[in-house]
């Protein structure tokens, strides 16, 4: 590893160590002074961003993908609002989650506590460079963070920036670390830090997260693509059916919780699939429809990779299925297990889907959209974790915590014989 990398990284170590038995205010105090410098270094961090910007369109980038890097004042303004946001959230750290009187008499509970040094690989807007750093510091963690080159100049300053608001407070400085270097070289450094990162977090594309599984030495937390399905039931009100796909589906198609596939139950294909169709075309859908979709309306011929796409655009797969059962099978062949819904009046069917679904999240009645750590309460996120170890769903503070047992007695000692307490004469 480069002398560089492991500056930063024994620095995350150290400022982990004295950040983790902090109290809930001096934290908060911190991330309100982070809020306050990203507002009063606005011109300095737009400057930055500026750079990135034009040499995003100087190599072609797209526009939609300039536009995510882009950074204004009033961007800058939402950004800080959601620091502030991320202060007022309850703090996880201390929580008991389980705790009992054995029955030797010992006090026996389960503490929540930071993880240490969370690392975080990401793509593409530079918000995440803040909104990450937030969420660890709130949750008692060092965050070491690895953005997109793309966006280098802004996450520099905007790391500068967070620093030197930390200096005055009682939260080290040392607790947000940028990753130096521009080059995949820098990304292994930290993919291999086993020892210093405690967990790493990608949160990107599927080519990223995979990658990041794969290689990666460190404990990874993945945040996963977003396959997500509607399933329409025989026995579904099919107008709330169509506004809820449509809702799934366009309401904003470039995020993870957006509907990619619709599957529609074969009793009701005949009726349904039209008022979908025109639905989706009305709303700028393309329909990429198996055989079966495709007797009932124009659609673009679906093939295999089709079903496995997550578009995050505006296109959806549909096809045909015969039970619900095999809505299911339909869904585990091709899903990400992000989220996945049915829309249907049956409570035996609603029942039959909640159980059978091998997902992060299930609808039932109701769009995929929904799947959000702030739409379910929790606050902000750093994710969606399609993973079953540890956290699954909306990665928020609690899940950036892991737990300690403590015991509490009165001079307990265990002998063959079981119990006893010093000094009492047993």
């Amino acid at each position: 590893m480069t002398t560089e990398f492991l500056r930063v990284a024994h620095a995350a170590r150290e400022a982990a160590a004295e950040l983790a038995p902090l109290p809930r205010a001096p934290k908060d105090r911190a991330l309100r002074a982070i809020a306050d410098a990203l507002v009063a270094h606005t011109a300095e961090i737009v400057e930055a961003n500026a750079k990135d910007v034009e040499q995003a369109r100087a190599q072609g980038t797209a526009e939609a993908m300039v536009d995510r890097l882009r950074l204004d004042e009033a961007r800058i303004a939402a950004i800080a609002e959601a620091v502030r946001q991320v202060a007022d959230l309850p703090d996880p750290v201390g929580e008991v989650v389980r705790g009992s009187t054995l029955p030797n008499g010992l006090e026996l509970r389960q503490l929540r506590v930071p993880m240490g040094v969370i690392g975080i690989i990401f793509e593409g807007r530079p918000n995440v460079t803040v909104d990450a750093a937030a969420l660890c510091l709130k949750s008692g963690n060092a965050a070491l963070l690895r953005g997109s080159s793309s966006a280098y100049s802004s996450n520099t300053t905007l790391v500068k920036v967070m620093q030197e608001a930390l200096a005055g407070t009682e939260v080290p400085a040392g607790a947000v670390q940028l990753v130096p270097g521009l080059t995949r070289d820098s990304v292994k450094e930290l993919m291999r830090a086993r020892g210093l990162v405690d967990v790493l977090i990608p949160r990107g594309g599927a080519s990223l997260i995979n990658s990041v599984v794969e290689e990666s030495t460190v404990p990874v937390i993945e945040t996963g693509v977003g396959n997500c399905h509607v399933y329409i039931d025989a026995a579904a009100d099919q107008e709330l059916a169509v506004e809820i796909l449509v809702n799934a589906k366009a309401q904003r198609p470039s995020v993870c919780n957006a509907a990619e596939t619709f599957l529609v139950h074969a009793d009701v294909a005949a009726e349904f699939v039209p008022k979908a169709l025109e639905a989706l075309r009305a709303a700028g859908v393309t329909v990429h429809g198996d055989e079966a979709i495709a007797r009932h309306g124009e659609v673009v011929p679906a093939t295999e990779e089709d079903f496995f796409a997550e578009y995050l655009s505006y296109d959806i797969a549909a096809a045909v299925v015969g039970s619900l059962e095999e809505a299911v099978a339909h869904i585990r062949r091709y899903g990400s297990g992000h989220t996945e819904a049915i829309v249907t009046r049956s409570q035996q069917a609603a029942r039959r889907f909640v159980a059978l679904v091998d997902s992060a999240a299930v609808a039932v009645n109701a769009s995929t959209r929904f799947t959000d750590g702030g739409e379910f309460g929790f606050g902000a996120e750093i994710g969606i974790s399609t993973q079953k170890l540890h956290a699954r769903g909306p990665l928020g503070l609690p899940e950036l915590t892991s737990t300690k047992w403590v015991y509490t007695g009165e001079g307990h000692l265990r002998t063959s014989e079981g119990t006893v307490i010093a000094g009492s004469g047993s």
